[in-house]
């Protein structure tokens, strides 16, 4: 049995690693509760926004440049990885790196796969057996629109001078504090609804009336809805970490609870049998003088 001082030296260790989590806690939390409202309120307006522009997008006529929705066969892939820069948050960032590994040997072997890489964590990893033409680590030092838009547009160029035929993004969406889902989906080119022919004419569920023109605002809507995009796609990940991390270090906490009263239990039955040997040490050396 360990002795005495080495239980109190653990005891103190972990009483101290508890007040870190704890505290890691706390500010995750805070962290979290802006986060999450941010998602949940631009998650509508960017899921219609894609809606609106996959269903028109579907409708244009042939004569329409639109580079963005060109079908392309697939030699060329970009997956974009959205992880974290910092770690201690669970499975978060291993979920990402695991989950896009495996989707790239899945569905791309024999074909040029390269990283996009946004977070830290993931490009530290992936580069080692991938080649990661890009790295934006400081996006989560000041997350808005406009800094996202600026990657958004690099991406996007890569798709219209045709250097990849196809790009992905890869990152968890959040749900709640203790559940994120690994989610896949496409960025460019852009998916199309199916249309129906009515009356000669292709059409899709939705009818719209246009000022000025179809063409006009579809092609001015297209840059705009693959940059609200992505930036869905980051804010659902910044909030997704901080649940992680928040879940993590409410379980390290507890977890250290529990260690921390074990070795309580253990530091008083071994100081409870150094008093009993003490004790029966005075009785045994008081009744040899007896005798």
């Amino acid at each position: 049995m360990a002795n005495l001082k080495e239980i109190r030296n653990r005891i103190s260790s972990i009483g101290s690693t508890m007040q870190i989590t704890s505290a890691m806690k706390m500010v995750s939390a805070a962290k979290l509760k802006k986060a999450q409202d941010a998602i949940t309120q631009m998650r509508p307006y960017a899921n219609k926004l894609t809606e609106l522009l996959q269903s028109l997008s579907a409708t244009l006529e042939d004569d329409i440049e639109n580079v963005y929705a060109e079908q392309r066969i697939v030699s060329k892939v970009l997956i974009v990885t959205i992880t974290s820069n910092r770690g201690l948050c669970g499975g978060f960032n291993s979920s990402v790196i695991k989950g896009s590994a495996k989707y790239i040997e899945d569905n791309y072997q024999g074909k040029q796969v390269d990283i996009f890489s946004i977070g830290k964590k993931g490009y530290d990893i992936l580069s080692k057996n991938f080649t990661v033409i890009e790295k934006h680590n400081e996006i989560f030092d000041d997350l808005t629109f406009d800094n996202v838009a600026v990657i958004a547009e690099q991406i996007m160029s890569l798709f219209a001078q045709g250097k990849y035929d196809k790009i992905e993004l890869v990152y968890n969406r959040f749900k709640n504090a203790a559940t994120q889902i690994l989610t896949i989906e496409q960025f460019l080119p852009i998916e199309l609804v199916e249309v129906v022919e009515v009356e000669g004419k292709m059409s899709v569920d939705t009818d719209y009336i246009f000022e000025p023109n179809k063409s006009e605002i579809i092609l001015q809507l297209i840059p705009k809805s693959l940059k609200t995009q992505l930036y869905k796609a980051i804010r659902d990940s910044y909030a997704s970490e901080h649940g992680a991390r928040m879940t993590a270090m409410h379980k390290a906490t507890d977890n250290a609870t529990e260690l921390r009263d074990d070795l309580r239990l253990t530091y008083n039955k071994a100081r409870q049998a150094a008093i009993t040997n003490e004790i029966l040490e005075i009785v045994g050396g008081a009744e040899a003088l007896n005798n």
